[in-house]
């Protein structure tokens, strides 16, 4: 397949770097734990880590919310991830901020994007469809995009291919899925992952997409740690951590300071 050069290369407000801040059960969701006040605190502390850091770059994640709805979110989850997400732009307003509206509601995380002043969002489903433990799920390109437009904003929408947690519904490969989202569902980025949260990527895919797509935007979305994100970062722009960056190891766990300096320690000898 050969090179493209007709979508958008605009890098100016997706970090290298962007830890995921993984919000503790929302209101509404069964494991909740009654107190918002915990939410807000940890999700702070989270911020603060990954500041001090050396991340400039954070992602906002209703990571706890499971299990996920396929298709939109409830208002409550809406009204909790707009409250958490302006409450950290308050306190870090440096921090470039990002949402995903887990699993797949795309309008819902650029209608918070808008409304708090964050600047991309991540879509697990952009185009296409998949089969995941939600059912089918079918991306929503057209929607987004007109919503975006009608709002006259520059928020960038970061699409995932080959979607952890999924298998894709017919017999399009990495690079032929990364040609759909970036031309003709006109996203600025292009998110590789794992097979599932916390996996490394296939290095022969990034590689593959690297050279097939040399003006994209190409951003790790999995399994990125402190032994790989020197490799990773040859062939790929940006790199979303949470995992390998918490206590243990444990996606839902708080950040580890010793973790995060070690993996920002490697980030930066690739520069």
């Amino acid at each position: 397949m050969s090179s493209r050069s007709c979508y958008s290369t605009s890098r100016a407000v997706i970090p290298r770097l962007i830890g995921v801040v993984h919000l503790l059960p929302l209101p509404g969701s069964p494991g909740y734990a009654g107190s918002f006040d915990e939410i807000i605190s940890r999700s702070l502390n989270d911020c603060k880590a990954y500041l001090e850091g050396g991340i400039d770059g954070l992602i906002v994640e209703n990571f706890g919310d499971v299990p996920f709805t396929g298709g939109s979110v409830p208002p409550i989850v809406i009204a909790s991830m707009t409250r958490l997400t302006a409450e950290m732009k308050r306190h870090f307003p440096e921090v470039h901020f990002g949402v995903n509206v887990l699993r797949n509601d795309a309008e819902s995380a650029l209608s918070i994007a808008y409304a708090v002043g964050a600047e991309f969002i991540r879509v697990n489903v952009h185009i296409g469809a998949v089969v995941a433990d939600q059912g089918i799920i079918q991306g929503k390109a057209y929607d987004t995009l007109r919503l975006r437009k009608n709002l006259g904003s520059g928020i960038r929408i970061l699409a995932d291919v080959s979607v952890k947690h999924s298998a894709q519904i017919g017999a399009y490969g990495i690079e032929t899925q990364a040609a759909d989202a970036l031309e003709r569902g006109l996203a600025d980025a292009i998110v590789v992952s794992g097979s599932r949260t916390g996996e490394a990527v296939n290095m022969k895919e990034l590689q593959l997409l690297r050279s097939s797509f040399p003006n994209a935007r190409i951003v790790i979305g999995s399994g990125a740690d402190g032994r790989n994100v020197k490799a990773l970062l040859k062939y790929a722009d940006s790199v979303i951590i949470g995992t390998s960056v918490k206590v243990g190891g444990v996606t839902s766990n708080p950040v580890d300071p010793r973790r995060l300096k070690d993996f920002v320690r490697a980030a930066s000898s690739s520069k």
